[in-house]
């Protein structure tokens, strides 16, 4: 067993960042919700986000945040060095 903690293992995030969050494929569904939110129109408009689409922000977000922490890390460990 590999004595990386799950936060620093890059390889482990590469996976889930380009299957689940990149799902569904064409377009990739987190591209829409940012799309969405830097838009200005999650929190006003005519159609604003609701509980389901900040659930999908997470969802297809945490992979991607996952990665560049062990990237960030992976980077930091390399400096060290």
């Amino acid at each position: 067993m590999s004595e990386t903690p799950f936060y620093k293992n890059v390889q482990l995030w590469i996976l889930p960042s380009l299957t689940l969050g990149l799902a569904p494929f064409n377009p990739p569904h987190i591209w829409g919700k940012i799309q969405w939110i830097a838009g200005g129109g999650a929190f006003s408009g005519d159609h604003p986000m609701g509980a389901m689409d900040w659930f999908d922000v997470v969802m297809h977000g945490t992979p991607w945040v996952m990665l560049f922490v062990a990237l960030t890390f992976k980077a930091i460990d390399l400096v060290k060095k």
